[in-house]
């Protein structure tokens, strides 16, 4: 049973406050839940899995349905999504804090857990993921010419293998969103729904401004092939900005605090929302606006713009709702359902 009493120098203050009204306003100033752990390790790993995964759906998307130019951006898209992939089971492993606990989770699926829904995701795209690497190595000659594996590798069916494994790569590209959703973190579990697509947006921004960007320094890529993957990552923009803005609209004053006071709110608005998200935009579309198409450098510096922002769009949610999780008015905000205000 809860105690209502008041203490005896708060009748006499006039004050009309119990300790029940007190607690339930401000926990005594003390957090309400545990904080996640995470650091910059599994922010890292969000940032490379999603580029991994959306980096091998877009060139596999490229390569199935594209011309003889596409298969360029298929064969980058390749080569980006097995380099991103490589540093993230290290990461995974490191948060963990012990090398056994990643085996322990690959002994059985919790279909009702995200993060062992999500190793073996990391497990099955990483199959793909490494297949599809290898036979694009060995078509390229890096892997030899007469040796038995390379012609095996060159004779394997790289679309069937892509078009197999596109489903895990966006499973990955929205991973993280869907594993801080599964928490009781406010400024997270608010937009539960949508935190997966949104990481599923960024992650196809950022794939598509990697393979860009490497296409814009190579010699030999046609304009034509550049200025579809613009198309792509300005659609997949101003995809991200609508469900970005529409995901803060829906928080509240207090749960959205850390989104955009002090230090990380600056980096939020002017890193996120400025340069990696408006500025590339601009880039593209004031050389549109002008008839023409953009240079290789304008190309460039809106593609590395895009991918900065993607990496910084991870470091302000995971740390957000760290600082969240410290701010009892933001879990009783929750708790309560109060319907979100104007900030």
């Amino acid at each position: 049973m809860t105690s209502t009493y008041r203490r005896g120098w708060e009748s006499r203050r006039g004050s009309g406050r119990s300790v029940e009204d007190a607690s339930r306003t401000n926990y005594y100033g003390l957090p309400a839940i545990h904080k996640p752990h995470w650091n910059w390790l599994i922010i890292a790993y969000f940032f490379l899995g999603g580029l991994s995964g959306g980096s091998y759906a877009v060139g596999s998307i490229a390569g199935l349905f594209g011309d003889r130019e596409s298969r360029k951006i298929a064969r980058v898209g390749r080569y980006i999504s097995f380099l991103a992939l490589l540093p993230s089971p290290i990461l995974l492993i490191l948060d963990l804090g012990r090398p056994e606990r990643f085996h322990h989770m690959l002994r059985v699926l919790k279909v009702r857990s995200p993060m062992s829904v999500g190793v073996w995701v990391l497990l099955i795209f990483g199959a793909f993921c490494s297949l599809s690497a290898a036979g694009q190595a060995a078509q390229d000659g890096l892997l030899g010419r007469r040796n038995g594996a390379a012609r095996l590798l060159r004779a394997l069916p790289g679309h069937v293998v892509g078009a197999l494994g596109i489903g895990s790569g966006f499973a990955l590209g929205g991973y993280g969103g869907t594993l801080l959703s599964a928490t009781a973190v406010p400024l997270w579990t608010k937009n539960g729904v949508l935190l997966g697509p949104l990481f599923l947006l960024s992650a196809v921004s950022s794939a598509t401004a990697s393979i860009t960007l490497v296409l814009s320094l190579a010699r030999g890529t046609r304009p034509t092939t550049l200025a579809r993957l613009e198309r792509l990552e300005s659609l997949a923009l101003l995809s991200e900005v609508a469900l970005l803005l529409f995901t803060q609209s829906r928080l509240g004053r207090t749960i959205a605090r850390p989104l955009v006071k002090g230090r990380l709110g600056l980096i939020h608005h002017f890193g996120v929302l400025g340069l990696g998200l408006a500025a590339p935009l601009v880039l593209q579309y004031m050389a549109a606006f002008r008839g023409e198409a953009p240079s290789r450098v304008v190309t460039a510096l809106a593609s590395a713009l895009a991918l900065s922002g993607g990496a910084l769009f991870r470091y302000v949610i995971v740390t957000a709702g760290r600082l969240s999780a410290d701010d009892p008015r933001a879990t009783f905000d929750l708790a309560s359902g109060q319907s979100p205000t104007a900030w």
